[in-house]
């Protein structure tokens, strides 16, 4: 046993040593790196043996045979040359690890026959020649080996190849020469060497090493790259979120208002032109209160694809939030190419939207506003756009209206009467006038509207159009109904008991369980009877936010109050909201009655609504009755209560107290 392990001792050593004459190919990196590095050396190889021969054999010259000074040099060196210019033409190719390990084994064959060759050509010129040639020949060997130690560095198993070939035959004929001076020189080239080795051994394995050490860093520096690669992916991604609606997938308000600024700054600054529009849909809140919010989510997607569908290569789409979008339309865009944008644009909201469970429809209002015709930044052309909008749904609802002249007129106005109303007195400034109710059948005031009137010192008579949406918009309209409630109730307990009062809440009056309980409060107050109480709201304060509509229209019927739902059929509310509301009133607005003789829609509209308020057990009131001829068709058509000039026009207080006992005197006499 102890013998076989001994063979195996050797067995391995010598197959350790056997591996050191091979080329490694265990690190393909590693072989790449070797070939990389040892392509550099070989030309200087060549060109050492080259340089080495033909000093030697210029020396023999004459002292030995021609085909030793003269032919085999010749034939070697142009090996030599040809090889060099192999390596020299080959040494920019890029080579994979196999190649390189394939060309590093050549090399590493083809050392053996080379060395074999020259030190057999060195020794068979040994002999001839006096003393100094014979030294040439023993440099000769010394410093070929040196010189190839230090050019195979780089192939480990190539150098000892080339040291053990040459210098043990080497060394041998020195030994055997029997001259002092040339074993000196045998032994002292061994001990070189065998130094040298030991130099070439820990410069290969400081080369491993060094490379190793760099594929470390290197794989550090790459994982570090591909870290940063994900950190900025995942900072764009951010980016791309943070300006991104993540319902509709269009750009978001953050990423509109950036882009503004851009376009507006590049069309300032190249003398061009921007559109600015902004698009609101009109039907979208009772499709989310019908349908419920993933209704109004597939709506709100399948708008923002259909906008994203418009080929215009200037045009980009936004969603500024709710059901608000916003468009940025750079280049030439004349007001015709606006409007058909607009027009377009209307027309592709327009169409019928497929939910799942069912179809429902929208329409959208644009606004639009030019530059350079309006705007001095980003910022104000939106605004006017948005103005335009606000005009659109006032006055072009499903239309597309350009900011213009009238528009900026309107909007100064505007100004002047936020101005105005921030400073108003309120107390001395405002007052209600009365229009009467009137009961066809018997031809009496049943009831009185209480309607706002403002007067300001600066501006004069101001329209409720005008002062009634600045205070919705500066918060003051709650302050100003309860004002004017607590006088109309004030007005109405002078009238008699079977004579009632409308009076108008806006839908800031219904948007808090708090605003509707100070309502609730004032008429408490005033010990007058709730049950001769109207209270009209607009199917705007019906829509704004159905459940708290609901729930403070609840509440003021608790208290006995009635409930009109005014201007009926000019707003967007579903037959299904009106059934839920506890109502006790609807008001036909005036636009239907007007010609009513003449316009068979009018006429099927306002018959229609009859038909829906007996169904439904409502009263209904038809405003805005100014002819014996409209007067005479409702009452055909079975109209028991009107309001209009036909009866009379918003009058003071003390002309209602005058128009009462008229009327009861009017009454006794007959």
């Amino acid at each position: 046993m102890a013998e076989n392990g001994t063979t195996q001792d050797r067995q391995t050593r010598l197959g350790r040593w056997l591996d050191l004459l091979k080329v490694p190919n265990g690190n393909p990196a590693l072989t790449a790196a070797q070939f990389e590095a040892f392509s550099k050396q070989v030309p200087l190889l060549y060109f050492i043996l080259a340089t080495n021969m033909i000093s030697l054999s210029w020396t023999h010259q004459g002292a030995a045979p021609d085909y030793l000074v003269v032919y085999l040099p010749v034939l070697m060196t142009s090996l030599f040359a040809v090889r060099s210019l192999i390596w020299l033409r080959g040494r920019n190719r890029q080579r994979t690890p196999e190649q390189a390990y394939r060309q590093l084994r050549a090399t590493n064959i083809l050392s053996f026959p080379i060395a074999v060759f020259c030190t057999g050509w060195s020794v068979s010129l040994l002999p001839h020649g006096d003393a100094y040639q014979q030294a040439h020949v023993a440099f000769f060997m010394a410093i070929t080996v040196i010189g190839c130690i230090f050019c195979l560095m780089h192939l480990r198993s190539a150098a000892l190849i080339v040291t053990v070939t040459v210098n043990l035959p080497f060394f041998v004929v020195m030994c055997l020469s029997g001259e002092p001076t040339f074993i000196a020189t045998g032994v002292n080239v061994i001990l070189v060497t065998m130094a040298m080795i030991m130099i070439l051994v820990s410069h290969y394995r400081d080369f491993r090493q060094l490379h190793e050490s760099r594929n470390v860093l290197m794989l550090q520096q790459q994982a570090l790259q591909e870290q940063n690669k994900a950190m900025q992916a995942l900072s764009d991604e951010n980016l791309r979120l943070a300006n991104l609606d993540s319902l509709t997938l269009l750009a978001n308000r953050r990423s509109f208002f950036h882009m503004l600024e851009t376009a507006f700054g590049r069309a300032r600054d190249e003398g061009a032109m921007l559109a600015v529009g902004v698009i609101d849909l009109d039907g979208f809140k009772p499709v989310n209160d019908l349908y419920g919010h993933s209704a109004g989510d597939k709506v709100l997607i399948e708008i923002g694809a259909r906008l994203s569908s418009i080929g215009e290569s200037k045009l980009s789409v936004y969603r500024l939030g709710g059901d608000e979008f916003g468009l940025l339309l750079e280049g030439d865009c004349s007001e015709s190419d606006v409007m058909a944008l607009g027009q377009k644009v209307c027309e592709l909201i327009a169409e019928r939207i497929n939910i799942g469970s069912g179809m429902v429809q929208v329409t959208g209002s644009v606004g639009f506003a030019i530059y350079p015709d309006v705007g001095e930044t980003g910022q104000e052309i939106y605004e006017l756009a948005d103005y335009a909008l606000y005009t659109a749904k006032r006055h072009h609802r499903a239309g597309t209206v350009i900011f213009n002249a009238v528009q900026a007129n309107e909007l100064n106005r505007q100004k002047v009467v936020e101005e105005a109303l921030v400073a108003a007195d309120l107390e001395k400034e405002l007052s209600l006038v009365y229009q009467p109710i009137t009961c066809i059948n018997r031809r009496i005031c049943i009831g009185f509207e209480a309607l706002a009137r403002w007067e300001s010192p600066r501006i004069g008579q101001v329209s409720p159009a005008e002062f009634i949406p600045v205070a919705e918009h500066n918060g003051r309209i709650t302050l100003m109904t309860r004002m004017l409630l607590e006088r109309a109730l004030k007005t109405a307990a002078l009238w008699p008991d079977d004579v009632y009062l409308s009076f108008n809440l806006s839908p800031h009056d219904l948007t808090s369980p708090e605003n509707t309980l100070k309502i609730v409060s004032i008429v408490l107050k005033s010990d007058f009877d709730p049950r001769r109480i109207n209270f009209e709201i607009t199917e705007t304060a019906v829509m704004h936010d159905f459940e708290q509509a609901s729930a403070s229209i609840q509440m003021l019927r608790e208290l006995g109050a009635g409930i009109s739902l005014d201007d009926f059929g000019t707003g967007y509310s579903s037959l299904n909201h009106v059934h839920k509301l506890p109502l006790t009133k609807i008001k036909i607005d005036g636009s239907f009655v007007r010609n009513i003789h003449t316009r068979r829609t009018s006429f099927n509209i306002v018959k229609s609504v009859l038909a829906l308020c007996a169904e439904m057990e409502l009263e209904a009131i038809v405003e805005g009755v100014e002819t014996e001829e409209e007067l005479r068709i409702l009452e055909n058509l079975g109209v028991r209560a009107v309001q209009g000039y036909y009866f009379g026009k918003p009058m003071a207080a003390e002309d209602t107290l005058k128009r009462l006992a008229l009327q009861k005197a009017q009454a006794l006499a007959s």
